[in-house]
């Protein structure tokens, strides 16, 4: 079981990024997938998720309009494609997955499996 991030780098004020979360099988049938991040000196947030089907997907506020999380089933995949980034958005980035039945959650502590994040740094 694991989870495996990739595409972070350094990227200038409304540049953008796209983000991979490649998954093993097991993991990714997961009903639900999620980005995480974590800045320095602060706790670990919600960034965004998505059910297995597609269809149903959640955004932290702050993201909201920029931010965009999709997932191939087929390659058992799952992207985050980060679109006018700010210096507020420097931070490592984790997916995870959670086996919830409903909804997509926002609570790190609902999410049962985690990779081990790639930095994502905007420079100003």
């Amino acid at each position: 079981v694991q989870l495996q991030a990739s595409g972070g780098g350094l990227v200038q004020t409304g540049g953008s990024l796209r983000l991979a979360c490649a998954a093993s099988g097991r993991t990714f049938r997961s009903s639900v997938m999620g980005w995480f991040r974590q800045a320095p000196g602060k706790e670990r947030e919600f960034v965004a998720g998505i059910r297995r089907s597609g269809g149903s997907t959640n955004y932290a506020d702050s993201v909201k309009g920029r931010f965009t999380i999709s997932r191939d089933n087929a390659k058992n995949t799952m992207y985050l494609q980060m679109n006018s980034l700010k210096p507020e958005d420097t931070a490592v980035y984790y997916c995870a997955a959670s086996s919830a039945v409903v909804g997509v959650p926002m609570g790190w502590n609902d999410y049962n499996y985690w990779g081990q994040g790639t930095l994502v740094t905007v420079s100003s």
